[in-house]
């Protein structure tokens, strides 16, 4: 039998081998999915800071008695030299800071030109009528915020509706739900304000683009001017301008720094505490010359407030505050990244409902202690007032613990991938040195803040 040679076909190269894909572990897979988006942990160092300042103060203050049918409401910081404090604890300046700064971060997006005179547009260019544009550009960074917003704030607003109803049928004596019933929304002023400068950033941000530092002068002596008006002029009905514009100042000032940022070109410390000495001195002298009272905080008895709207002395304080954080940048970014991190992404992811809760929590431990328990609070500095405050401070805490686990949910808004809570923090892949310019390391990837600004 013949033997028929049949010819092979040419061998298939073999397929070189994959290599074994890494399996990353869970928290770095987390990161790695939102790595995209980078933050400025400074800023968000800042919004948790001042969130806690603001909560501090604010516990620090009632001075609240019972007489069976009122409540007499005082204020614990109006006594002798506790005005200092104020000074200090009134930190809404930095809140503006860190609120401005978010949106220059949004808006300039990565990848296009981030200096004032680039060639990146900004929202509401190219649009047919400039002012149309701009209009509509407003409205819409609102609108991309109103969610996160208007779900705590309704929130909040009919649980408080329901309260109110439910104890005075339990008993409550209706005055004293009343009295605190008026007080608790007026939390709620800051977010009208902090949503008419968004609907204005988009605007902001095209004057900075243009003039630059000159921008932030205008914005800076507009304040002045309605105060000259105001106490100068008689025009007492002026002063309402400054609760936008006294505002707009701090807000302004967190647009520049994150253009600084960008181009690596922070002051220097020295430059940074001339400032703020300067600003020291000037408070000092509107305090002696001009009419504003020493408190930044409104107290009984003063004949105007530096908050209701803010005055001059209150914006040359946003000054000083903004140029003191500024110069501990990167004693503030160490902490955030390293001991702090756990805590600033804590607030962080917790703001708004912090927020809108402190004082109510304040209310539930006051309501426990004079009506419930039936016991006066302790005259303010005294031994047994100082003796107090931890116990004071811890049940406020507890309280807004059981408030935040209820109500947090809400300003969750919709639910994140796996990850999106913690991204690497930088600012820009680094964090600028406030020494003149010298980066300092990238963060480590195990320092994480909330990735919602």
């Amino acid at each position: 039998m013949a033997v028929v040679d049949v010819p092979r076909l040419p061998a298939r190269p073999a397929r070189p081998a994959l290599p074994a894909r890494r399996r990353e572990p869970a928290p770095r897979r987390r990161a790695l999915a939102a790595a995209p988006t980078r933050r400025d942990v400074f800023v968000d160092a800042v919004r948790a800071l001042a969130t806690l300042a603001v909560l501090s103060v604010h516990w620090l203050m009632p001075e609240v008695t019972w007489d069976g049918e009122r409540l007499g409401i005082g204020n614990a910081l109006a006594h002798g030299g506790a005005w200092t404090l104020t000074w200090v604890l009134q930190v809404l300046p930095l809140l503006f800071l860190a609120a401005g700064a978010s949106a220059a971060y949004q808006l300039w997006r990565p990848g296009t030109a981030s200096r004032p005179d680039g060639a990146a547009r900004l929202p509401g260019e190219g649009r047919r009528g400039a002012a149309q544009g701009l209009v509509a550009a407003g409205w819409d960074v609102v609108r991309r915020r109103m969610p996160r917003i208007w779900k705590p704030v309704a929130a909040f607003v009919g649980a408080w509706a329901v309260a109110a109803v439910a104890l005075v049928a339990a008993g409550v004596p209706e005055t004293a739900v009343l009295q605190v019933a008026r007080i608790a929304p007026q939390l709620l002023w800051f977010l009208g304000v902090y949503l008419l400068l968004l609907a204005v950033t988009p605007a902001l941000l095209r004057a900075y683009r243009a003039w630059g530092w000159r921008t932030v002068a205008v914005v800076v002596a507009a304040p002045f001017v309605v105060d000259l008006l105001r106490f100068a002029a008689g025009v007492e009905h002026v002063a309402v301008a400054n609760v936008l514009l006294g505002w707009a100042v701090p807000y302004v000032l967190g647009i520049a720094y994150v253009d600084l940022v960008r181009r690596d070109a922070l002051p220097s410390r020295r430059t940074l505490a001339l400032v703020a000495t300067g600003a020291l001195a000037a408070m000092a002298g509107l305090v002696v010359v001009g009419p504003y009272p020493l408190s930044l905080i409104g107290m009984p008895g003063d004949a105007i407030s530096n908050l209701g709207p803010p005055t001059a002395l209150a914006v040359t304080h946003a000054v000083l505050q903004v140029s003191v954080a500024l110069a501990v940048r990167d004693v503030v970014v160490r902490w955030a990244q390293g001991r702090g991190a756990a805590l600033v992404g804590w607030v962080a992811g917790r703001s708004m409902t912090l927020y809108l809760w402190h004082l109510t929590a304040m209310f539930v431990v006051l309501g426990v202690v004079l009506l419930g328990l039936g016991t006066p609070l302790p005259a303010s500095w005294s031994a047994d007032w100082w003796a107090s405050r931890p116990l004071w401070f811890g049940a406020a805490a507890l309280v807004l613990g059981a408030l935040v686990l209820a109500f947090g949910r809400f300003e969750a808004g919709t639910p994140r991938r796996a990850g999106a809570r913690g991204v690497p923090v930088s600012s820009g892949g680094r964090a600028p040195s406030t020494a003149g310019g010298a980066a300092s390391r990238p963060a480590p990837a195990r320092a994480r803040v909330p990735a919602g600004r």
